[in-house]
């Protein structure tokens, strides 16, 4: 494993930005980088654990040394290392190895509704891999098309809001309306809001918002001097979730890039590199991710005194 590791902080700078009034334009403002103490912290988690409680959903103890007021709010993963896995066990076929990555998938969905994780979000399919053969993207795509048939009610039973982002004209029709009934049925679920990024691109998100902005100043809607850093977020595919960017960035197998996966979110987002190929990345390792992030100073450009 790689990672980044710092001195164990005197506070965990990972408090949830204040909610913004629904009628406001700006909703993600810089106030989201505000740091305090632990303490108030605390108090957060515990409004949001007294919710669960209130809402039937006991709290799960976390395994030892995690502390519940310093975990992640959003956890990104990219799930690298299936085709590998697959070919050092032998097996001639690469679907082996995506078969086994969703189980890893299915595990990790599990420990994020387990232990607080607000937001998880999951690069599936880059847009990037279109270019690959034909038999495997055909399986990619099944496979998502089956896992989410056979996961819809263990998503409701969970509690747990599903969204995707990308670009979605070249799925199929089938796909996309399995993707619509998914997103309608959990769309009122609120203990872990998990994003799908499918035939995703960063700099086609970004693309894409300067294109909406640019659209809104030609309608007259917008003024040149409104843009800002606040106004493109709100028109980020992430801005579906209560906390569009990422606190903990985990990518498998061993590969130190980001490979063109949400550019502009991941700006302050802690980074983990774990060895272990997805299909092996089990709660062992999601704790070592943990563990490592919760060790960590978020300065966001300051200086501590």
């Amino acid at each position: 494993m790689q990672s980044f590791n710092l001195p164990v902080p005197i506070y965990n700078n990972n408090l949830a930005p204040q909610k913004a009034d629904k009628h406001s334009l700006f909703r993600n403002t810089r106030e989201q980088t505000h740091r305090f103490p632990t303490l108030l912290l605390a108090a957060k988690h515990d409004l949001d654990l007294k919710e669960e409680e209130d809402k039937g959903v006991a709290a799960v103890p976390l395994p030892e040394g995690l502390l519940r007021e310093a975990m992640p709010r959003h956890v990104a993963v990219i799930m690298d290392g299936n085709a590998r896995w697959a070919r050092q066990r032998g097996f001639i076929a690469l679907s082996a190895g995506h078969e086994a990555g969703a189980r890893s998938l299915r595990e990790l969905v599990d420990l994020c509704c387990d232990w607080g994780v607000r937001v998880l979000t999951v690069f599936a399919f880059s847009y990037d891999n279109w270019i690959r053969p034909k038999v495997e993207v055909d399986f990619l795509m099944s496979l998502f098309e089956r896992m989410l048939k056979s996961e819809l009610d263990n998503f409701i039973r969970q509690g747990a809001r599903v969204s995707t982002i990308g670009d979605s004209s070249r799925l199929s029709e089938s796909l996309k309306k399995l993707i619509s009934d998914v997103v309608e049925k959990t769309k009122d679920n609120s203990r872990l809001h998990l994003i799908v990024a499918v035939s995703y691109s960063g700099k086609y998100d970004v693309t894409q918002a300067c294109k909406s902005i640019a659209q809104k100043v030609k309608d007259g809607t917008v003024q040149l001097e409104d843009i800002d850093e606040s106004l493109l977020e709100q028109e980020l595919e992430t801005n579906c979730a209560e906390y569009p960017c990422p606190d903990l960035l985990i990518r498998t197998s061993g590969e130190l890039r980001i490979s063109n996966f949400l550019l502009w979110q991941l700006a302050y987002t802690e980074l983990f590199f774990a060895e272990a190929l997805w299909p092996d990345f089990g709660k062992a390792e999601f704790i070592e991710a943990l563990t490592s992030y919760q060790q960590r100073q978020r300065r966001y450009g300051g200086r501590r005194s």
